[in-house]
């Protein structure tokens, strides 16, 4: 089964992009078609599919999870089968792993706080039968509300129901309980052993116990003492001191008993840090029990001719067999027989599908017996979708990319859309199945692109508004009264040299060709003072004598062009009609019959 982006599983759930793998499934982020919604689906590596006990436990997780509908339980919703093998649709959890905030480092508070909702998960998981057996920061995840999400019940225990072989172990070695390192029957307090370690790493930034190997690592949590946490932390109250080593007691009978009791004991040392329980009482009980354990052990280890001691100590370095080339079912058949456990990872190669590429450790090299043996296996020389990267931060697009084999080339562009250090999208599209080793494009948003503010002054109005338009502004131009020629551009607002968003507005001033001087009216009044006023302007003066009877009139303005109340800018002309007086005729008039006089006279 070849998964990739776009693939459809079981009609209903489209692949976006793997989110994790796992010794024993990929977990891919898809789409529900039917509900529209995100999921993360679990689906069961294609080896294990033929696997029997590996189904029933991948079966019980969905039935286990199934039932729990908690806020601090991540949900599952369905379940299926897809060309031989079968999945797990669950809620996205958007957000972070403890496993990162522990290596982030947290506060003590928060500490406390992550381990006050795990409590509430596996009281409400307990309450309906259910032992997690499997708690460690992997496991757990906070969204991002704050919330913590247990999830995984992948080798839960329910009710008295137990598919695991008689005395095998199953769990995270530095996580795992004293009775899940030796075989023995697992109960509610094995998850309170099991956060206890958690809150003892959240604290101190260590796990109690570590080692080279599994085995070691399970002695450690058999027979010997954790160390106080404020010894690594000093910042750790007593009263923490306390709940953590009643929790990593080595007798389940000896820690909290439930997981209100212990949430109710942080409680407590919230309020009262420096007052923690009688810690010498509980040393007392751990020892006389630690006495009891000892000896029942010592009479098995008898009773057994040695079989535990081998259990707790066996070393069983086994020489690894060489699978490279082989085919991946025979492959995983050849190791799991060897007694390795078997992880998978496929990438596309030219080597035909299905085949190992490679293995680690290598072939006819010596390893420990129960140890994971990693094998690549080709998915055959086929294309990759590209992935949706758009919205995406660059450095994680580029990241996402390359691990799908891509040369990734990043080009920057402007975007109106699309904040500034963001995806814009790719060049082949997202979607679209490449080879691996081709190059993707990646557009990069620098943010909405600014220009430029060029300088129009100066300018008559269309070529300015030209220039402007070009540099990719909207102009805005408004006319005012000027004694600069028509149109020319007399002001600009930003000015010259200023970077502004292409598509910004840009105001220009131009000149209406109509001057600053408001010519008075001058009819009536002397020629001598009209062009004394006129050439004060700055105007131009022309003067047109009209004759007239009247001696009133003489050197007066009997007209004026342009008309008074008209605006004129310095040096235009204007033209002042005066009167020229001229005397009358006074001329006689000789006719017969006498002689008279024109003019005046008397009747």
């Amino acid at each position: 089964m070849r998964l990739q982006p776009g693939i459809t599983i079981d009609g209903r759930y489209r692949l976006e992009h793997l989110l994790g793998s796992g010794g024993m499934a990929d977990v891919w982020r898809a789409r529900d078609t039917e509900l529209g919604r995100d999921v993360a689906l679990k689906l069961l590596h294609e080896n294990f599919a033929r696997d029997a006990e590996f189904v029933e436990r991948f079966r019980r997780e969905a039935s286990s999870a199934a039932g729990l509908q908690h806020p601090n339980v991540v949900s599952v919703y369905d379940r299926g089968s897809y060309e031989d093998s079968y999945y797990i649709s669950m809620e996205l959890v958007e957000g972070s792993s403890l496993r990162d905030l522990i290596d982030q480092g947290l506060e003590i508070d928060e500490a406390v706080e992550v381990t006050r909702q795990m409590l509430a998960a596996a009281e409400f998981a307990h309450e309906h039968g259910i032992v997690h057996r499997d708690l460690k920061p992997m496991n757990v995840l906070i969204d991002r509300d704050g919330r913590v999400r247990v999830t995984d019940f992948g080798i839960a225990r329910a009710g008295g129901s137990e598919i695991t072989r008689t005395g095998s172990v199953m769990g995270t070695a530095q996580y795992l309980s004293p009775e899940q390192a030796q075989g023995m029957e697992v109960t509610p307090a094995t998850d309170i052993y099991s956060i206890g370690v958690i809150l003892f790493e959240m604290l101190t930034g260590r796990v109690p116990f570590d080692g080279e190997n599994a085995v070691a690592i399970a002695m450690k949590q058999v027979g010997e003492e954790p160390p106080v946490p404020s010894s690594i932390n000093p910042k750790v109250s007593p009263a923490l001191d306390a709940i953590v080593l009643k929790a990593l007691a080595k007798d389940p009978a000896q820690r909290f008993q439930s997981a209100a009791e212990m949430s109710a004991a942080l409680e407590a040392a919230e309020a009262r840090p420096g007052q923690p329980p009688p810690l010498g009482a509980i040393a007392d009980r751990e020892d006389r029990s630690r006495r009891r354990w000892l000896i029942a052990a010592l009479i098995v280890l008898l009773l057994a001719g040695g079989a535990l001691a081998w259990f707790l100590t066996r070393p069983d370095m086994v020489g690894v067999p060489d699978v490279t080339g082989e085919q991946e079912a025979q492959a995983t058949i050849t190791l799991q027989e060897a007694g390795f456990v078997v992880a998978t990872e496929r990438v596309e190669n030219e080597i035909p599908e299905n085949q190992v590429i490679e293995q680690d450790p290598g072939g006819d090299s010596e390893a420990e017996k129960g140890s994971t043996v990693t094998i690549t296996v080709s998915l055959g020389p086929g294309t990759v979708a590209v992935p949706k990267v758009a919205g995406m931060r660059v450095p994680e697009a580029r990241k996402l990319l390359q691990r799908r084999g891509f040369e990734v080339i990043v080009e920057k562009r402007a975007s109106e859309s699309v904040p500034k250090g963001k995806v814009i999208g790719t060049d082949p599209r997202q979607g679209t199945n490449v080879a691996p080793g081709e190059t993707v494009r990646l557009f990069a948003s620098t943010g909405v692109k600014t220009a430029e503010v060029p300088n129009v002054l100066g300018l008559d109005r269309v070529t300015a508004t030209a220039a402007l338009r070009k540099a990719g502004f909207v102009v805005n131009a408004n006319p005012r009264d000027s004694d600069e020629p028509e149109d020319t551009v007399l002001e600009q607002d930003p000015t010259a040299g200023e970077q502004l968003d292409v598509g910004a507005e840009v105001t220009i001033v131009y000149s209406s060709g109509v001057g600053t001087i408001t010519l008075e009216d001058y009819v009536g009044q002397k020629l001598t003072y009209a062009q004394r006023k006129l050439a004060a302007a700055g105007l131009s003066v022309s003067v047109v004598k009209r004759d007239t009877s009247d001696s009133s009139e003489d050197g007066i303005v009997l007209a004026q062009a342009p008309s008074g109340g008209t605006n004129l800018s310095p040096g235009d002309r204007v033209t002042l009609t005066v009167g020229d007086f001229t005397a009358p005729d006074t001329t006689t008039d000789t006719t017969s019959g006498g002689t008279g006089t024109t003019g005046t006279g008397t009747p």
